[in-house]
Order: structure tokens, then C-alpha cells, then sequence
């Protein structure tokens, strides 16, 4: 974070033009080589993905929107054709109750009692230069209500318009064409509790940007400053790169406000053009030839931006990587996050010829640069023409840490997701460090119906392409959007996944021979309270199954079960596909499903959740991708607890290794209520012991 103006030394002023002179420059490619000899490039950047957690959140249907078109048209893009661009809901600070919902194609809703009614039509009161049939971002983008709108009954919107259709001229331009225009306008309703608006509007701040995405991608006011603090009533606008600074270091630029987060005052005028103020506590203000209305800058695209109204109060920001890095930072100010100079953290090499090597390591020295990194990070897929590694997600967008009341297992946790196919994420907030040696970690959260059901945002939403966005109404309760079916619904509370009873009878001690059935007995061994298969199995007639296995026969057949054992691969850890399973809900030789336990997790049969029924096994849990499933759970030779929860009446099952208390796969299916235990491998050796099973008799 840098100084305030009245700390900084003369130096670091020399230093901070300096920097600003050589932002305006391309980047050399010897900056780029010189980096490439420090290391190779990095193809997997964040190379663990989300942890699998058990906890769901449970959601009910909030509202519903009508269907609008993109203006003023023809839209081809199939991106934009949804039911309704809808892209944001927040609670007007007026004690009414009523939500605000934009839609990027013109509309500003107000929602009471569930039921949304427009308020504003936006695209209408513009006139013919509003436009919205291109680029993700264009349109009526945002809304946010002044503090005090109780009592001033003023509103800020942004939305979008063609510069050829217009002859207001921007306040800003990039370097090349301009081709559109984001502007911010004020708008003062003559009645701030009426149910329409009806008053008069001025614009405070229009930017021309080249490219048709990055725009201005939200405004918003910090609603944990209160009336009296130095900074209550400013206003910050998150400016994106106008797709332009993949190729140039505009995002670097001091002198422009694209790439960057501004923080302008409303109701003052000292600035160019005499419509808004610009604070005297932004970290750039007297800096020569810089913006003194930049907050923060070095972004491609600050897709959404929250404060969490507890403790420190801090800004967090999801942002959209152009190679592969969605981070989650948090921002102060005078940060600089490193675009186009880097991607995350890591070098972005704007030179590389093969698309797969733009991301470089950071040089020994890097911390001379001074650049912010995420707190929290994933990968997203590259185009698949690029044939790069492939991890999840495409795009990230930002969300609120979690401080309401309905759902208290959440609390102190940043959810966030991706914004096209709809994962549900959270890190905890008290673990986004910033200058941390590791990013906090990522898990992934499950989602649940009112009736207990396990969804998916795609299933609720009815695409593939959710285009999921976050809302936060003025008690912390959240809602999620999505504009493939005009659809929003709010978390009610939150479930555990698996966590059914099974208590009843308890089976330990159960290791002899005698309480077994093997497939080929001559291949088990049953030393002292352990079972071993001594002898790899063989493919046997019949479905695709595990070759060789053990039925545990003691005691009865089990409904809802707990299993609870040790197990270790006695396959020498140089072969890379060893394996064991565990076998529950046995019917018989055709009939069960398995828990596939393997130190390989990148092709379809391996560490994963598996059903035989009649037909060769089938891949049932969440984890496979396609091409990876869940992290390998065991992938050395020692002993590891594993724990399996099959719960009969709901479907879910789970699978824990090591004492986590995230499962490391999970499945839903309900083709076996109930059945035996057991255990084996495909081709492999391994040993059990330490078994317990708990569960309740079928049929009890």
C-alpha cells in the first residue's frame, strides 16, 4: 500500500513518475526473455483444485423475470441471448425492504414480496444511443443507491452506447478507436418511495473504450463507512481494460482510468470536467501526470467488488483472468494487481508464441515492483484450440463474505463461483492473507432444494451456461442470479451432504477368514485383525467390475452405513495406477457399488464412485471432469483411514480419507438401498484392518 500524499518521500514520488512514464511504453521483449531464463513457462498454475466440501448451501426460488431482448439488435453472439440479463440484486438503503435488480438490457427492476416490477426503464429514457448486442458487459451494467437515498432519492446507474450513434464526446479515451461509451449517470427521483421513478438525471463521468468487453463493470458506495467518516458518500467505479491491454500496458497507465478502480465523490466538482469531486484521500491526488480519481489499478477486468461489513472492513475483488489465473484479491489503496505485466501472480508474457507459455515464474526480485497478488486463485480452462492443460471454471465472479443469519456455518466465509458454469466456491476469509506465502484455500460447495434434494446451479437454471451473479440484501443474506432463466433464488440455510443416521448395529473384530467371501480364495490371506489379497486379481467374465473382492458375510445386510477402516496399496509405489476398493450395497456379483481408492486419478475408472448394476461399472461421483477426478487418496505405501457414508434414503454417498472433514468424493444414487461390505482391487494388492461398520439393518 502506498504512503499517503503527505508521508511520501520525494524519492518515492520520483520513483511512482518514473513508473508512470514507462507504463505508456510497450513492454520490452528483453523484460519477457529475462524472466523465460529465470524458469520455463508455467503450464498449471494452480495446480490443486477446490476442495471438496461437505457443506450445502440450501436455496428457494426468490423471484422470477421476464424475458428481454439485447438492444437495439441483431444479437449474434449466443452468449447474450438469454432469458434476461439480469446481473445484480441489492436492498435500496431506505428501510423498505425493496430489492434493486438491473438487467443489462435496459430494465431496473424493484422486487417486493418475491414479486419484481420495472421502476426505471433505462434503455428507453437514453434513447437510441443505448446499446447492449455486443460484448458481455454492455448494456445498463449496474445500480447502486446513494447512503442517503431515503432522503435525496438519488441512484447511479452505467450502462453503455455506441459511439458512432452519439455526439457526446468522453471525458477519456484509450489510445485506439473508440467504439463505445460507459457512462455513469445520476439520477434524483422527485419521490424516493414511489414504485416507479419519476425525476431528472445529469451524467458524471463518461469513459470511451475501444473493445466491446471490460467496460465499467460496477459502482458501488463502501456501506461499512458511516455519515461523519472522511470517505462516507464516495463512489467507486471498477473501469475494465476495454479488452485492450492483452496487447498494450494501458492497465499500468496512471494517466488513464482503464484497467483500474476509481473513487470519485458525487457531490463535489473539482475534476476536469466539473461534475464530480475527486477525494483528497485517493492515493494519487497532486501526483503529476496522474488520475487523482484512481483508487487501485493493474486490472483487466474488476468483475465485482465487495466489503466485509465485519472487522477491518476489508475491499474484496474478483477478477478475470485473460490466460488462466481467477483471483480473488484484496484491494487497498494505491494497489497495483500487475496487468498486463502479470497475470496473478505470475509473469504474463505478452510475447510468447505459443499461447500455452505466457505465464512466466516471478523474477527473485519481484518484490521490488511492488505489485498485489490474490489471497485466493483458480484455474480457469484455456480455448480448447490452444490444447493447454485444462483445470475448471472459466470466469470468476466476486461475492461477499457471509455475515447474516440464516445460514451460521458460513459465517466469516467469501462465497464466489464461476460465472458460466455456475461452481459455488468459498475460501475463509480469515485465510486471504495478503504478501502470504500460499492463497487460502478454495472449496467447493454443494447446493440443495427446500426438500433436501442435491441440485446444481445448471440443473436450477436449465443451461449449461449459468451466467451466475451474487446478490447481498441489508441483513448479509445472499442470492444467487442467473441470467439463463431470469431466475433468483436466496440461501435459506445451509446442509451437511451424507449426514444421515446410521446408527443401529455396530460390527468390529470381523477380520478372521471366516467372516469372509472371497471371489478366488486362494488369493486372501487374513493375518491377525487384518485382510490382505496377497495375489493380484484377474478380468473375470461378465460386466466390466473390480477382478477380485471379499464379502464381508458377518452380520446383516445394511440400509444407511458407515464404514471405517485402514487400508493401504501394497503395489510397489512405482506402479502409477495402483488401487484398492471398498464394496458397499452388495447384492451380488453384479449388483454394488464401489469406492475406487487409487494413486492415479486421471482416467475414467480410477479414485472414484462407482455402481455395477447388470452392466459394466458406472462413474457416479461429482469429482470426474472428463478428465480428472478428485485429488489421488493414496499415493504411497502406507496405511490411511478411510471413512464411506452411503446413506439409502437420500442416495448420497461420501468418501473421507485421513480425518478430513470434506469428503473427497462424493455421489448421489439410489439404485441399492441396502447390502453388504467388502474389499479388493482391480489388478492390484492391498491390505485392510482396523474395519468398522455401522449401520442400520435393511429394512429397519
Amino acid at each position: 500500500m502506498l504512503a499517503p500524499r503527505s508521508k511520501r518521500s520525494p524519492f518515492l514520488i520520483a520513483v511512482l513518475a518514473l513508473a508512470l512514464l514507462l507504463s505508456v511504453l510497450t513492454a520490452s521483449p528483453g523484460a519477457a526473455h529475462a524472466a523465460d531464463e529465470a524458469g520455463g513457462p508455467v503450464h498449471d498454475p494452480i495446480p490443486t483444485k477446490p476442495i471438496q466440501s461437505g457443506l450445502g448451501l440450501v436455496v428457494e426460488e426468490y423471484a422470477s423475470f421476464p424475458k428481454t431482448e439485447p438492444l437495439p439488435g441483431p444479437v449474434t453472439d449466443p452468449r447474450l441471448k438469454r432469458h434476461s440479463r439480469i446481473n445484480f440484486l441489492s436492498e435500496l438503503p431506505d428501510r423498505s425492504g425493496r430489492m434493486a435488480v438491473p438487467d443489462l438490457n435496459g430494465r431496473l427492476y424493484l422486487v417486493e414480496h418475491g414479486q419484481p416490477h420495472v421502476y426505471l426503464d433505462v434503455a428507453a429514457a437514453i434513447g437510441p444511443a443505448f446499446f447492449a448486442s455486443s460484448g458481455m458487459g454492455q448494456g445498463f451494467g449496474f445500480v447502486t443507491f446513494d447512503p442517503d437515498f431515503r432522503k435525496n432519492g438519488r441512484f447511479y446507474t452505467v450502462h453503455t452506447e455506441k459511439a458512432s450513434a452519439t455526439t457526446a464526446r468522453p471525458d477519456f479515451v484509450q489510445q485506439a478507436t473508440t467504439n463505445y461509451h460507459g457512462i455513469v449517470t445520476e439520477w434524483t427521483a422527485d419521490d424516493p418511495a414511489a414504485d416507479t421513478f419519476s425525476g431528472s438525471r445529469r451524467e458524471l463521468l463518461r469513459i470511451g473504450f475501444s473493445g466491446g468487453g471490460h467496460g465499467i463493470q460496477q459502482i458501488d458506495f463502501n456501506p461499512t463507512v458511516r455519515p461523519g467518516d472522511r470517505d462516507y458518500g464516495l463512489l467507486y467505479v471498477g473501469t475494465g481494460d476495454g479488452a485492450q491491454g492483452v496487447n498494450n500496458t494501458e492497465p499500468q497507465s496512471l494517466a488513464l482510468p482503464h484497467g483500474k478502480i476509481l473513487r470519485i465523490d458525487p457531490r463535489g466538482n473539482n475534476s476536469a470536467n466539473g461534475k464530480y469531486g475527486v477525494p483528497a484521500s485517493n492515493p494519487f491526488v497532486g501526483m503529476p501526470g496522474a488520475l487523482g480519481e484512481i483508487y487501485a489499478y493493474g486490472m483487466r477486468d474488476p468483475h465485482r467488488f465487495s466489503w466485509d461489513p465485519v472487522g477491518r472492513h476489508r475491499m474484496y475483488l474478483g477478477h478475470i483472468g485473460e490466460h488462466a489465473v481467477e483471483g480473488v484479491y484484496e484491494v487497498q489503496a494505491g494497489d497495483n494487481l500487475g496487468w498486463s505485466e502479470r497475470e496473478g501472480a505470475f509473469v504474463y508474457d505478452k510475447a510468447a508464441v505459443n499461447p500455452c507459455d505466457r505465464l512466466l515464474p516471478l523474477p527473485e526480485d519481484d518484490a521490488k515492483n511492488g505489485y498485489t497478488y490474490p489471497v485466493a486463485a483458480y484455474d480457469h480452462d484455456p480455448p480448447a484450440s490452444w490444447n493447454c492443460r485444462s483445470d475448471l471454471g472459466r470466469a470468476i465472479v466476486g461475492g461477499f463474505v457471509y455475515r447474516g443469519h440464516d445460514a451460521p456455518a458460513l459465517w466469516g466465509k467469501y462465497l464466489y463461483g464461476d460465472l458460466v458454469d455456475g461452481r459455488l466456491l468459498y475460501s475463509e476469509a480469515s485465510e486471504m492473507r495478503r504478501g502470504g506465502k500460499q492463497l487460502a484455500d478454495t472449496y467447493q460447495l454443494l447446493l440443495f432444494d427446500g426438500t433436501g434434494k442435491r441440485v446444481t446451479l445448471p440443473e436450477l437454471a436449465g443451461d449449461s451456461r449459468v451466467d451466475l451473479r451474487f446478490g447481498r440484501d441489508a441483513r448479509g443474506e445472499l442470492y444467487l442470479l442467473s441470467k439463463a432463466n431470469g431466475k433468483i433464488w436466496k440461501i435459506t440455510g445451509t446442509r451437511r451432504f451424507a449426514d444421515c443416521r446410521t446408527h443401529g448395529t455396530t460390527l468390529t473384530h470381523v477380520t478372521g477368514a471366516k467372516n469372509w467371501a472371497p471371489v478366488t480364495p486362494a488369493k486372501w490371506q487374513f493375518p491377525r485383525g487384518q485382510v490382505t489379497l496377497a495375489e493380484a486379481g484377474v478380468a473375470r467374465p461378465g460386466p466390466r467390475r473390480p477382478f477380485e473382492y471379499a464379502v464381508l458375510t458377518a452380520g446383516p445386510r445394511f440400509g444407511s452405513t458407515r464404514i471405517d477402516a485402514e487400508v493401504r496399496l501394497d503395489t510397489p509405489v512405482e506402479i502409477s495406477n495402483r488401487d484398492v476398493i471398498i464394496v458397499f450395497g452388495y447384492r451380488s456379483d453384479t449388483k454394488f457399488y464401489y469406492a475406487h481408492l487409487s494413486s492415479d486419478n486421471t482416467i475414467y475408472p480410477h479414485n472414484g464412485i462407482f455402481v455395477v448394476n447388470e452392466a459394466d461399472r458406472l462413474r457416479l461421483d461429482h469429482q470426474w471432469n472428463g478428465s480428472t477426478g478428485a485429488p489421488p487418496a493414496i499415493a504411497d505405501a502406507r496405511w490411511h483411514d478411510v471413512r464411506i457414508v452411503h446413506c439409502a434414503d437420500s442416495g448420497e454417498i461420501a468418501v473421507y480419507v485421513d480425518g478430513s472433514k470434506n469428503p473427497l468424493m462424493t455421489a448421489v444414487d439410489k439404485t441399492f438401498g441396502s447390502g453388504r461390505v467388502g474389499f479388493g482391487s482391480f489388478d492390484n494388492v492391498g491390505s485392510l484392518r482396523d474395519l468398522k461398520v455401522t449401520g442400520r439393518p435393511a429394512g429397519k
